[in-house]
């Protein structure tokens, strides 16, 4: 891959962010809603504020925020906040700063939602391709039905059910938590040991209703596969059977899951916003949902532009590990 097909990629990358950053800059001001205004009255619903208070801090913060200035102005400045990663001040938590928010909580994110689905994608590419390889034994093969009849059921409804049969009724695993009630986080091995054991049934959740959607994709194009000319040259060599089933068979069905897992990790965050509120997990959907319930278009706008930027990133990570999967891509 040359220099200029890197740039070519890169160049793209700029350009997918900032359509992006300025659709989320430009739609919410079509509206007349004042977000400083709406999240002060309702300070002032159960605080007591008297209406000459609400307009000088209405006053102080639009000023804090720059939205006293010329339009283009604040798109001026909006576009080199977000080249240097800052999103704002956020309205609910202020002074706490978007970012800072983002920060706390894309751990919980990451080590919950990106291992899912990484595990998620291994399992059911695996299954997948072993229920369509004719030569797997019977019993292996049949494995990968129970995960295709659970694909219908969304992961709230999945959460729900293995809260209630696991946690409440079995009582093997807790309800819900990032971690046990006055357990002060660490590094200790006590601490990692019990936020694993909260992190279990979310993640059962999460895995058990999208297995059977990888093991259905990858079924599919194995049995595509199977057909092709070189894996019937690959048989008339007299190759064995698991060197036709890793470098001829699962190497080149493989294509189309790694495109679809990286949009999977695009999208996740929309079974995050449900499942984390489920859970009571501190990740980025239940910063979205706090957020959306509470009027705070800074942190609103912060999240969705981060994870644009994550998808464009990880989509053009992927325009550059294809060639590395399969040696007949040539980028000219």
């Amino acid at each position: 891959m040359n220099l200029r097909i890197v740039f070519k990629r890169l160049a793209f990358l700029v350009l997918v962010i900032w359509a992006a950053s300025t659709i989320v800059f430009f739609v919410p001001r079509l509206s007349s809603r004042n977000a400083i205004r709406e999240r002060f009255g309702e300070l002032a619903r159960t605080g007591g504020f008297s209406p000459g208070d609400i307009e000088k801090l209405v006053a102080s913060m639009e000023q804090q925020f720059g939205l006293d200035k010329p339009i283009w102005e604040q798109y001026l400045q909006y576009l080199n906040n977000i080249i240097h990663l800052d999103f704002g001040y956020s309205l609910y938590k202020y002074p706490s700063t978007v970012t800072e928010l983002i920060a706390q909580a894309l751990p919980w994110t990451i080590g919950l939602l990106l291992v899912t689905t990484v595990i998620s994608f291994v399992m059911g590419t695996l299954l997948g391709a072993v229920a369509a390889w004719p030569r797997a034994p019977r019993w292996l093969r049949t494995i990968a039905t129970p995960f295709i009849l659970l694909t219908g059921v969304p992961p709230v409804i999945m959460g729900i059910l293995l809260v209630f049969f696991i946690g409440f009724r079995l009582k093997w695993l807790p309800l819900g938590g990032a971690y046990s009630v006055g357990v002060v986080p660490s590094l200790d091995p006590g601490f990692l040991w019990d936020m694993f054991v909260h992190q279990l049934l979310p993640a059962l959740s999460l895995i058990l209703g999208s297995v059977g959607a990888w093991v259905l994709s990858m079924r599919g194009m194995g049995i595509t596969i199977q057909g092709e000319d070189y894996v019937n040259f690959a048989e008339h060599k007299g190759l064995t059977g698991g060197r036709i089933f890793r470098d001829y068979y699962l190497r080149n069905a493989l294509l189309p899951q790694v495109t679809g897992l990286a949009l999977a990790l695009g999208t996740v965050v929309t079974s995050a916003v449900v499942v984390e509120q489920l859970f009571g997990l501190p990740g980025i959907g239940t910063l979205l949902n706090l957020a959306i319930r509470s009027n705070d278009f800074p942190t609103i706008y912060g999240v969705v532009i981060f994870i644009t930027i994550a998808i464009a990133v990880l989509m053009t990570i992927l325009e550059f590990v294809y060639p590395l999967l399969d040696p007949r891509i040539r980028n000219e």
